[in-house]
């Protein structure tokens, strides 16, 4: 190795001083690539508005101190045939002495899967290494952290369907076989070396299965999907939540703020603390269902938990398109958001309301819109209850 060459430290090594070497032996066995770095600058990046009700998780969401996560699988709310079924796998495992088999999460973020990668680490009594599919650039890399690895230990990679597809490929023998093979050298001097690993138990969390490739997807023998929470289970969130912040809240007041949460705890807890704070400035003891409401309409959040942002976009299609349809493209020029955004942050959670569809020709608004905003739909819209009365520009701004 070139003396002038700068040492870097393995990722997710606690004690770099071992691996070390073996990164940097492997990095330059395989010659960085430059396409290397075009998979960390994904064309899926975007930068939106931080809306209160993003899914997405925010710095404030990370509370030393007070974490809001549970840390037993008994803690856990929610998520009961998810939970059923991993208590006999976590279980059966103990019984022969053996990791539990690699786990794939899939579900929409905010749901639960950090922290269920969490719980199985605490429930298995093993370490977690935390990594996350972007940050890993090099095979090196990932060579570092499964070598660094201990018996038994979880590797949790969030984001999993961002691992590029070349290191990728190293993960499938050391699922299957618990080995690594790589090559030193280059022409006739090169030769192959083969490390064994620690039986380990790796868990992939990502919000699109379907990117997964196949090879990648069968290896995992134990496969989840998380489903979007009932309000009375984000209710019982939420009064756990409030009980560790220190602030009782109301059953009504809880029920009320999980009706608004999307269905997802992470908003659930993000919203909490936001409806904490008026409720402190305002001297109330605890937080009941009127301070909740008041508190959620000062941050234009309607019933339905939908934001000011939501609400623009299907205005927009009325106002503009006449409930549509309109192209993707459009209709992303007419909000001023890119197209990216709106397909990935806003149209998920209109599409399962019913308020959003698509068509072949573009996006459209349905009946169950109209109502929600309290408009009346055009003539000619298709729409039941359309009316003679043509809605214009002036009239949506007044609804």
């Amino acid at each position: 190795m070139n003396s002038k060459q700068k040492k870097r430290a393995p990722l997710g090594a606690d004690t770099a001083d071992e691996g070390l070497d073996l990164a940097d032996l492997v990095n330059v066995a395989y010659d960085r690539d430059d396409s290397y770095d075009s998979y960390s600058n994904d064309s899926n990046d975007f930068d939106f508005e931080n809306r209160i009700v993003s899914p997405t998780e925010a710095p404030e969401d990370i509370d030393p101190e007070a974490s809001l996560r549970p840390r037993r699988l008994e803690d856990y709310i929610g998520q009961d045939k998810v939970k059923e079924n991993l208590h006999v796998y976590m279980d059966a495992a103990r019984l022969r002495h053996e990791p539990l088999d690699h786990v794939l999460l899939y579900g929409p973020p905010g749901l639960g899967k950090t922290t269920l990668s969490n719980i199985i680490a605490a429930e298995m009594g093993v370490n977690l290494r935390i990594t996350s599919g972007p940050s890993i650039e090099k095979k090196g890399d990932l060579v570092a952290l499964l070598t660094n690895l201990n018996e038994g230990d979880v590797l949790f990679i969030d984001e999993i369907h961002r691992l590029p597809r070349m290191i990728e490929e190293i993960l499938y023998p050391a699922m299957e076989d618990f080995e690594v093979d790589f090559v030193i050298g280059k022409g006739p001097t090169a030769r192959s070396i083969r490390i064994d690993l620690p039986k380990f138990t790796l868990i992939g969390a990502t919000t699109r299965a379907g990117q997964l490739t196949t090879p990648l997807r069968d290896r995992f023998g134990v496969i989840f999907k998380l489903e979007l929470y009932t309000p009375e289970q984000l209710a019982r969130i939420v009064q756990r939540s409030a009980s560790i912040l220190g602030i009782p809240i109301s059953p009504d007041g809880a029920f009320e703020l999980a009706s608004r949460s999307r269905g997802t705890p992470r908003i659930a807890n993000r919203l909490l603390k936001r409806v904490r704070d008026f409720a402190q400035v305002q001297g109330k003891a605890e937080i009941d269902a009127a301070t909740t409401g008041y508190a959620l309409d000062r941050l234009e959040i309607d019933n339905l938990g939908l934001d000011n942002t939501d609400r623009r976009m299907m205005e927009a299609i009325i106002r503009f398109y006449g409930g549509g349809p309109v192209g993707l493209d459009t209709l992303a020029a007419t909000v001023g958001e890119e197209a990216v955004t709106i397909e990935d942050v806003y149209e998920p959670y209109l599409m399962q309301l019913g308020f959003v569809s698509r068509t072949p020709r573009g996006r459209c608004v349905t009946r169950l819109a109209y109502e929600h905003l309290g408009i009346t739909p055009p003539p000619g819209s298709g729409i039941p209850g359309a009316t003679g009365t043509q809605i214009s520009t002036f009239d949506v701004e007044n609804e």
